[in-house]
């Protein structure tokens, strides 16, 4: 089909409810290169078939995968699957859903991990506030518990971040936006955080970009119902955020429902060119510039 034909069939199709328009640069066969920053590739969900999951993403040219770590077994794991796979990196640190089960100081074991050449940051960290005890039959004392581990494991994960020389992969979730900037902002600017799966409004986001942090996003910027995303998507500037897949979670349309994968970056990759009014290729230049400015490990 014409270019012409493409893009008037494009300019009277409809994409999440939006106009899909193709950017003046288009041309049929230009391919670009995307990462997916944030995956669970350790979780059970890929077990059976992690090659086939890295070569999708590889024949839909995401060509670096970085998988997360929750605790600190998850983190070993992820160490093992970069050493693995070529295009796999780890991140490691531990997640504060699981703040309780973590020992009291994570500090020793965590700086061993940090200094394998394939770990580009510490994470998953940050707080949770979204499930607390108190919403499921539980106490506000229990509440306070929570939160102050959490607060514990946060700290520790950025010490660990700021002797090693890396940047970490912020969880926030819940209202403890403010919490998180007070714990980060004693660690800044030396501390960067990427506050993944970024979905609060742009006044939010402008806050991030303020304490040298940046922001990501998921495949929540294709939902129907995730206008304030995409607003904030718009307003955030070029080199100031990366895409994510957090698979196996928030799976793109038109794949929504499913399983998330790595080599779904693609359709979230579309989706943010179409929000910035940009070709893939610039989105492309853009985003794998800032994660390796991020992640000073990544090549």
């Amino acid at each position: 089909m014409p270019r012409r034909a493409l893009v008037g069939l494009a300019r009277h199709s409809l994409f999440l409810g939006l106009a899909v328009y193709l950017p003046a640069s288009y041309r049929p066969g230009m391919s670009a290169v995307f990462y997916d920053t944030h995956a669970h590739l350790d979780y059970p969900d890929f077990a059976a078939e992690l090659p086939e999951i890295v070569q999708r993403a590889a024949t839909a040219g995401i060509e670096r995968l970085v998988t997360i770590g929750t605790d600190l077994g998850s983190s070993r794991k992820a160490i093992a699957l970069a050493e693995r796979f070529p295009a796999v990196y780890a991140v490691v640190g531990w997640h504060p859903n699981d703040a309780l089960a973590a020992p009291d100081d994570i500090r020793p074991e965590l700086h061993e991990l940090a200094k394998h050449p394939k770990v580009v940051a510490i994470g998953e960290t940050g707080l949770d506030y979204y499930r607390l005890p108190s919403a499921n039959c539980g106490s506000i004392a229990e509440d306070e518990v929570l939160k102050k581990k959490q607060a514990e494991i946060f700290k520790q994960q950025l010490q660990v971040a700021d002797e090693a020389g890396l940047n970490v992969v912020i969880h926030t979730r819940g209202d403890c936006f403010e919490q998180t900037l007070e714990i980060m902002q004693p660690f800044t600017p030396k501390v960067r955080g990427v506050f993944h799966c970024f979905v609060n409004e742009p006044a939010y986001m402008q806050r991030v970009l303020a304490m040298n942090s940046i922001v990501s996003f998921t495949g929540i910027l294709t939902f129907k119902n995730a206008q304030t995303v995409r607003d904030t998507l718009a307003a955030t500037p070029m080199g100031s955020f990366m895409l994510e897949t957090d698979s196996p979670f928030l799976a793109p349309v038109p794949y929504r429902g499913k399983r998330c994968e790595p080599a779904y970056v693609k359709e979230i990759s579309e989706a943010a060119a179409q929000v910035k009014n940009c070709s893939l290729e610039e989105l492309s230049a853009a985003t794998c510039k800032t994660a390796k400015t991020f992640f000073c490990r990544l090549n």
